[in-house]
């Protein structure tokens, strides 16, 4: 249909698609309106730049939002386990940023071990059994590379019967309840160990102290050894440890006199005072021992 010269003036708008436009050059007499045309060109460029601030506002929103869904997943459980964020504690946990004071513990420690001298040092904790056979078993002993053999033994309740001279006085005023006797012997050399029992440790101390040159226990033979330091010159030694006191007599069994220059015989004496140092002290440590075992 055309509407000719003198028909109604078609209007172009720019927001109408172009297919859907009705020609402006329909006839041969009209001439685009340059003024509308322009109009319509400004109020198309502005509302592209609306757009354009629209549409960068809304990235930067979505950008925002992008990042902190990632620090979220990042400090969440979600996060990989080698990843350092995932392993920062929060700010209140961090070392040395907490003011509460650290918690006290009360200080422990294992009990000392118990005194082995303590189990010989008086009849109430000495309680193990005693007889020569314990104190010194066996047949013979050996110190470095001397042996010594065993010989007789004897025990007795009776101190005094088993001492000489001034000894007998000084174990009966400090209450001496047992007396434990063995001799051993090497070649012609005897020398028999005395062992005087005590309540109380002050006790052999003071029958230490008390006791002088004169202070001899009785020599003990037979099994195979003969009579020595009956009336012979012989060496002595008097020592004490707990409740215990003990004594030493060693000489010749063909009934010399002991000299200054018979060092075999010093050293039979002082293996066989060491060796009943030893055996008093073994048993206070198995006494105690078994006391720490038993808890």
């Amino acid at each position: 249909m055309s509407y000719g010269q003198g028909g109604p003036q078609s209007q172009w708008d720019p927001w109408t698609p172009q297919s859907q436009q009705q020609s402006w050059n329909s006839g041969t007499d009209q001439t685009p309106d340059w003024a509308a045309l322009a109009e319509a060109s400004e109020a198309r460029n502005k509302r592209r730049r609306l757009l354009f601030v629209g549409g960068g506002a809304l990235a930067t929103v979505a950008i925002g939002t992008a990042v902190a869904m990632a620090v979220v997943s990042a400090n969440g459980d979600g996060g990989q386990a080698n990843s350092p964020t995932s392993r920062l504690p929060a700010s209140a946990d961090i070392p040395g940023e907490s003011t509460a004071a650290p918690p006290s513990f009360a200080p422990t420690s294992a009990p000392p071990p118990l005194d082995p001298k303590d189990f010989v040092s008086g009849k109430d904790k000495d309680t193990a059994p005693l007889s020569p056979e314990i104190l010194f078993p066996g047949t013979q002993l050996t110190m470095g590379d001397i042996v010594y053999k065993k010989g007789p033994t004897a025990d007795t309740s009776s101190c005094a019967t088993a001492a000489l001279q001034t000894l007998p006085k000084v174990l009966t005023a400090n209450g001496c309840t047992r007396m434990l006797r063995v001799t051993y012997t090497k070649g012609g050399i005897a020398v028999t160990v005395g062992v005087a029992v005590f309540d109380t440790e002050a006790k052999a101390t003071a029958t230490k102290t008390q006791a002088d040159k004169k202070s001899i226990v009785k020599s003990l033979n037979g099994g195979g050894v003969r009579p020595f330091c009956n009336s012979a010159i012989c060496r002595t030694t008097t020592n004490s440890y707990g409740r215990y006191a003990y004594f030493t007599i060693a000489g010749f069994t063909d009934g010399r006199d002991v000299t200054t220059k018979d060092t075999e015989v010093f050293k039979t004496g002082d293996d066989l005072a060491e060796f009943t140092f030893r055996q008093i002290r073994r048993r206070g440590e198995a006494q105690a021992s078994a006391a720490a075992a038993a808890g």
